[in-house]
């Protein structure tokens, strides 16, 4: 079995989100999707999500085979955690590519989906 990981916000699931879901899972068997904590988005985008982690992961769950929740203090724990054979990042997604490489697991960026219209910045 390939597990593929995903990671995000996903503040406001739109078709751009289910779209990078699909992209993933063309890649493996198994797709498990990491909820940035709220703590983490503050930090990473300066404001706090619209919605609350728990309602987050809450949206993502049927989408997904499995959904977590990331950790605070080390987002990288997941990762090691899970043991996943692929990352896939969205077209747009802001990650320590070096610092991921050092965990010796194959990295994929997904295409974009419509990003002039499917992006949740422009759909709040």
């Amino acid at each position: 079995m390939r597990k593929i990981i995903v990671f995000g916000t996903f503040d406001i699931l739109h078709k751009g989100h289910l779209n990078l879901f699909k992209q993933a899972k063309q890649h493996g068997d198994y797709l498990m999707a990491v909820i940035a904590r709220d703590k983490n988005v503050k930090k990473a985008k300066g404001k706090f999500p619209k919605n609350k982690e728990r309602i987050r992961l809450k949206k993502v769950k049927p989408h997904v085979n499995k959904a977590f929740l990331g950790y605070i203090k080390d987002q990288y724990k997941i990762i090691k955690k899970t043991k996943p054979d692929l990352i896939c990042l969205g077209y747009d997604q802001k990650a320590d590519i070096k610092q991921l490489r050092q965990l010796k697991i194959q990295i994929k960026r997904l295409k974009s989906y419509y990003p002039h219209k499917y992006k949740s910045s422009k759909l709040q």
